[in-house]
């Protein structure tokens, strides 16, 4: 038989039938492959894909011959004991140039704080929220044809679209398995001792309506392969808005295997999260944990587990109608116990109500958790998280998952404690108010220790609006909300001195003062990052921060200033020689203009340069300290203490 020959990181699959019938496929039948190729043998596991068949999805990492042999937890000769093989080939700079997925699964960079691509290349994500991506929302064709801008956009043609803006990711949440237009209130509690909500939904009305009637719909979220598991579920009296959480339907992922697929193939990479947190007590409490959640988890996984996809097994961007973020380590911890670690070394992490790092622990509690993520709390005083995420003794990649949405409702504190008044901030997406708020979101959080990237969101694109009553927004105009152009320019700004960014720390001490406005909110603020030795740093400042002036540098050390519009994406032509004072300090003068704007200072003298003109000499010879610093005013501090 002809050997079967793919390319490096292209989805090869095994296709099992089985011979004998099962009450349960999804429940009671496992099947792996033992998979060989190059310096690597590991066990990676498969699906079922409805009636008989079963699939593992595999791929390879490095040029040359494959092997498998498959097995399963039943004696069936249809599922195990079968052998094969493949040959990869690499693919040549010139096509990975037309699909960076060809470059191969992303995974941490050495000292585990960015993001790279397997051959090496960076990754910064620049990403979309599109969290009902799996649903009719997004709809799907076969067709390649593209259709402009509006109502009749289909998958195909908003990818492209983002791909014209730069993007190279979207997230989604797989399912929502308990949200259905029914008859029946967006939000459903169950009356028992665990206060177990069954959903806490998106209603399908306007965000006015949303906030204020508490007898909105919920929102659909099917799509043409029907709602990820079957009913009637096991929950008494809900029998009809609860599926059944033993009995999955692959169908409804079969359509999500196009997406992701097609995705792929046009360089975009899948943030892949498994659930919403709402109806995670009806998971709990009524079924078999914390297995019944090991096992979806395990499922989704082996589907996409050769696909360029991060991995989230929950997202949890709030303690609200949930289970605590801790108690889902427990399905989490046993998922790579009883599977191993990803065996392609897909990266695993997740949404975060504030920051993953303090969500879910450290290695003593999980040890699923392969990158951090921030988000859910949008303004700058929270951007902090990212570098406490940067500075943790075992460091891992970290993303600003959800950080300010153009036209979204942001909730601000207006003063300490979690019991403190709220205010909300209805966005306007026009408004030069929103896009510095983005701005400040993107850019304060990269600085801060995102260098992993940003997943950015819109109004009605993370909600998925298509239906007439689902207001302000459709989906299709946030394809050309202005705040949507602006993401990539963070990326960008970082690339400008190639891999150097992987080297910043986060310090926003050395620009001193470096904040002018409250703690809650997006203006007076500077972020900052520098290399260990200084020879760079970068940073932003918000619209109405002090001027930079930057501290902790060599004396008299030459460096080059540019500014960046992160508005526009453009360098400003006019660059600046500054020298460090016999402090270490450089004065970067008046910003170019009265908004926001990204800085980078880089050191361009080899030597250790003492510039004689910088000082003055002093009457007896010697060099005045005080040099270069001007006429010095003698003025005595008064007190009123007394001995």
């Amino acid at each position: 038989m002809k050997e079967k020959v793919i390319h490096l990181w292209e989805v090869y699959e095994i296709i099992l039938r089985g011979e004998n019938q099962y009450e349960n496929p999804y429940t009671d039948v496992t099947v792996w492959a033992e998979l060989k190729g190059p310096d690597f043998h590991k066990r990676v596991y498969g699906f079922w894909d409805g009636d008989n068949v079963w699939k593992i999805r595999v791929t390879a990492t490095v040029p040359g011959a494959w092997t498998y042999t498959t097995g399963s937890s039943v004696p069936d000769r249809g599922l195990a004991g079968i052998s094969g093989g493949y040959f990869a080939l690499e693919w040549t700079e010139e096509e990975k140039q037309q699909n960076v997925c060809r470059r191969g699964i992303i995974r941490a960079t050495e000292n585990g704080h960015a993001m790279e691509y397997a051959d090496g290349t960076p990754y910064i994500m620049v990403g979309d929220t599109w969290w009902g991506l799996a649903s009719y929302r997004y709809p799907w064709t076969e067709e390649e044809v593209e259709r402009p801008i509006g109502p009749e956009m289909t998958m195909k043609d908003m990818a492209r679209q983002r791909i014209r803006q730069g993007y190279n990711t979207v997230g989604t949440i797989v399912a929502f398995p308990t949200w259905a237009n029914d008859g029946k209130p967006a939000t459903i509690k169950i009356d028992d001792e665990h206060h177990t909500y069954v959903r806490g939904a998106w209603a399908s009305c306007s965000v006015e309506d949303w906030l204020t009637k508490g007898d909105a719909p919920a929102r659909d979220m099917h799509n043409e392969g029907g709602r990820p598991f079957f009913f009637p579920g096991k929950i008494k009296g809900y029998e009809d808005v609860v599926p059944d959480y033993d009995r999955i339907n692959p169908e409804y992922f079969k359509v999500l295997d196009k997406k992701v697929n097609w995705l792929n193939d046009h360089g975009i990479t899948v943030f892949m999260e498994a659930l919403r947190r709402d109806s995670s007590k009806t998971w709990k409490y009524y079924y078999d944990w914390p297995m019944v959640y090991t096992r979806y988890i395990q499922y989704l996984f082996a589907r996409y587990q050769a696909n360029n996809i991060l991995f989230s097994p929950i997202h949890f961007d709030g303690k609200l109608q949930t289970i605590d973020s801790r108690e889902f380590n427990e399905p989490l911890n046993l998922m790579i116990d009883l599977y191993g670690e990803p065996p392609f070394g897909t990266l695993f992490g997740t949404n975060a109500p504030g920051s993953t790092k303090t969500a879910y622990g450290g290695p003593e509690e999980q040890h699923w958790k392969t990158f951090d993520q921030t988000g859910n709390w949008r303004d700058h005083q929270y951007h902090w998280l990212l570098t406490d995420i940067f500075h943790d003794e075992h460091p891992v990649p970290a993303v600003n998952g959800e950080p300010y949405y153009s036209g979204h409702i942001s909730m601000l504190r207006n003063g300490d404690g979690e019991n403190s008044d709220r205010t909300l901030l209805f966005g306007n997406v026009e408004s030069v108010e929103d896009h510095l708020n983005c701005r400040s979101s993107y850019w304060g959080s990269a600085l801060n220790g995102a260098f992993a990237g940003i997943l950015a969101g819109f109004e009605a694109g993370w909600s998925g609006n298509v239906e007439p009553e689902e207001t302000p927004w459709k989906i299709w105009d946030t394809m050309t909300f202005p705040a949507s152009y602006m993401v990539r320019y963070v990326r960008d700004f970082l690339l400008s001195e190639g891999k150097r960014y992987q080297e910043l720390i986060p310090d926003d001490e050395l620009v001193s003062p470096n904040f002018m406005g409250p703690a809650s909110g997006w203006r007076g603020w500077i972020s900052c990052a520098a290399t260990r030795k200084r020879d760079l740093v970068m940073g932003y400042s918000e619209k109405d921060a002090p001027r930079v002036h930057v501290r902790g540098l060599r004396p008299y050390d030459t460096y080059e200033l540019t500014w960046y519009d992160p508005a526009e994406g453009k360098w400003l032509e006019d660059k600046k020689r500054i020298e460090a004072d016999a402090f270490g300090e450089v004065y970067c003068g008046d910003y170019p203009g009265e908004f926001d704007w990204a800085w980078k200072i880089k050191k361009i003298n080899t030597d250790l340069p003492i510039n004689k003109e910088l000082m003055q000499i002093g009457d007896d010879g010697g060099e005045n300290v005080n040099g270069g610093l001007g006429n010095i005013k003698h003025v005595y501090i008064q007190t009123d203490s007394k001995k």
